[in-house]
């Protein structure tokens, strides 16, 4: 029986090997292999996969068609919901969506439904490409703030019903977190590029180096643009810091900074591009998400000889996925755990030599459902450091809302808005981290498309 088939494992470069690479970690399932894990499945009859997928992917259907080895079929389903598969099937958390959710899961192991849909998507993408099919235009524009993942799923599915939609992206290069948060080792840029590209041919238009709020400001866009209505997904781009002593000396990073100038800025490729970084001997990462995870990685691939996260709380409580802290250890990442520190320590240069850290024990669980890290009087550890990378978090960059007149924030300086992602503003709608705070790109494109679809009702509406 099906049921009883074991899940198929994914080949991957040896540790030893890939931690001195910057090439994809995970090499993907062959065809056999992909035809093989997609007969596992019960195609039962109520999918609950499918309620546990934020942009509601057809997953028994295109499951189906790969099992049948009909791959154009499987292709053409996984395409009909997301704009971005090759990326999902990588980086999204599947084991506590589509995957969480799979009858298989209950007994035994679910179907590996993430690295089918990138099997699927890589195949596809190795296939002549035929011209996309787009309705005629409807005559209204569409202007989208922001060209990460929310922007993207949002802008892939106006184009599909008509609109005129451009982007507008503050970086050089559009691709949001996609292209300067998540290593070349975990999402190669080539594949970010072509589903950029593939957004393109539906008629979307990316404008580079345009920062609204600065360069232009949304009420002039509307009024004298003839936009008639924005999607605002510039996710979340402040970096959070701890604020203790020493957090201003050289060879202290936050995530992003030390992300972006190896991903986007190609540091991890210097002296061929001019971007430099400096990691030295000994990094230490505060924090355990997965972007704590990604720094730490990629300091030992920069040069690093020991990379350490440095969390407050247990291994059972690190946040990251499952699969990203196995790697991470694999390939020599050391934990530090119920460790934070409380002050960075210098040389007269004002370069980092060591942090002060304060030791935790656990206590109750938190409304997070972890238990709480409780400080233990008295008990601190001193530890010399070359780079201290902070991961603990990041919220919305306020240049765009602070300069939107009438745009309601909350307290913390996040975009409110309904269930559709409409805002106080009736003709803007938000949605992924600059709404909800830091989350997962597949909750991202999740908002773009609901914000995409209330976006379509209500310019209907107005006509």
């Amino acid at each position: 029986m099906a049921s009883k088939a074991p899940r198929h494992e994914m080949p991957v470069q040896d540790p030893k090997v890939r931690v001195t690479n910057f090439q994809e970690v995970a090499l993907g399932y062959d065809e056999e292999t992909a035809i093989a894990e997609a007969q596992r499945c019960l195609k039962c009859a109520r999918p609950r996969c499918v309620e546990g997928c934020p942009v509601h992917v057809a997953i028994p259907d295109f499951i189906e068609a790969v099992a049948l080895a009909d791959l154009d079929e499987a292709a053409r389903r996984l395409k009909a919901r997301t704009s971005l598969p090759a990326i999902c099937g990588r980086v999204c958390p599947q084991e506590n969506q589509c995957e969480g959710k799979c009858v298989l899961g209950i007994k035994g192991e679910p179907v590996a439904i993430g690295r089918l849909e990138r099997f699927v998507a890589d195949w596809d993408r190795e296939q002549p490409q035929k011209p996309v099919e787009l309705p005629a235009k409807n005559g209204k524009k569409v202007g989208i703030i922001g060209a990460g993942p929310a922007g993207l799923a949002c802008a892939g599915d106006l184009a599909k019903l008509g609109y005129d939609v451009t982007i507008f992206e503050a970086l050089h290069t559009p691709g949001g977190v996609l292209m300067y948060g998540i290593p070349e080792f975990r999402l190669p840029k080539a594949i970010v590029q072509h589903e950029i590209n593939s957004i393109r041919e539906m008629g979307v238009h990316i404008e580079v180096d345009a920062i609204v709020g600065k360069l232009y400001d949304i009420q002039e866009l509307h009024e004298e643009e003839g936009f008639d209505a924005f999607f605002v997904g510039t996710g979340a781009g402040l970096p959070h810091f701890m604020n203790i002593p020493g957090e201003n000396l050289n060879g202290v990073y936050s995530a992003n900074e030390f992300l972006t100038r190896s991903n986007l800025m190609k540091a991890y490729d210097f002296p061929h591009n001019a971007t430099p970084i400096k990691v030295g001997k000994r990094a230490a990462i505060i924090g355990g998400g997965n972007v704590a995870m990604d720094a730490a990685r990629t300091a030992l691939r920069l040069g690093a000889e020991e990379s350490y996260i440095v969390y407050r709380r247990s291994k059972e409580e690190i946040p990251a996925r499952a699969e990203e802290l196995e790697h991470a250890i694999e390939e020599g990442v050391q934990l530090k755990l119920l460790s934070s520190p409380i002050a960075y320590t210098g040389d007269e240069n004002d370069v980092i030599t060591g942090m002060v850290m304060q030791k935790y024990e656990l206590g109750e669980p938190d409304a997070s459902g972890r238990r709480r890290p409780i400080a233990i009087e008295g008990e601190t550890e001193e530890m010399p450091i070359d780079t201290v990378i902070v991961a603990i978090g990041q919220g919305p960059n306020p240049i765009l809302t602070e300069n939107t007149p009438g745009l309601e924030l909350n307290s913390r300086g996040n975009i409110v808005a309904n269930d559709e992602g409409q805002t106080s503003l009736p003709y803007v709608f938000a949605g992924g981290d600059i709404v909800t705070g830091a989350a997962t790109v597949i909750k991202a494109m999740g908002a773009g498309k609901d914000a995409a679809a209330a976006i379509d009702a209500y310019l209907k509406a107005q006509a």
